[in-house]
């Protein structure tokens, strides 16, 4: 896989998740597109979460959009799930991995797509 790619494929993940989106919504599905395994590909992504998360939060706070009431109550229980999460996903086979993501983000596009849907019908933007 060439530069060119990779370096494509990091622009699209970045963007992403500066905007708050998470970065592997685009850089799991293309990196497995380009033959990279699931699980390297979701390993690559935990690796690029940390600083462009950091960098995004830093933003976001500096703009004002981040409340701090009920922040505890999100991520306390992300951190406890997340070492569980990830030892199951080294487990899992990586055709297992590659549906239950798939099946994510065919879920998460339905339901912003009813989301938009609803919002047109009623004036209100999304």
């Amino acid at each position: 896989m060439g530069f060119v790619v990779l370096f494509l494929i990091g622009f699209a993940g970045g963007v992403l998740g500066g905007m708050g989106m998470g970065g592997g919504t685009a850089l799991i599905p293309l990196l497995t597109l380009c033959g990279v395994g699931q699980a390297e590909a979701q390993a690559v992504n935990l690796l690029a979460f940390a600083p462009t998360a950091a960098l995004a939060l830093l933003v976001h706070v500096r703009g004002g959009l981040v409340r701090g009431k009920g922040l505890w109550s999100l991520v306390l229980p992300a951190l406890a799930c997340s070492v569980p999460g990830a030892l199951l996903a080294a487990r899992l086979p990586a055709a297992v991995l590659r549906g239950a993501f798939g099946a994510f983000l065919v879920g998460l596009a339905l339901l912003r797509a009813r989301r938009a849907l609803f919002a047109r019908r009623s004036g209100r933007s999304v």
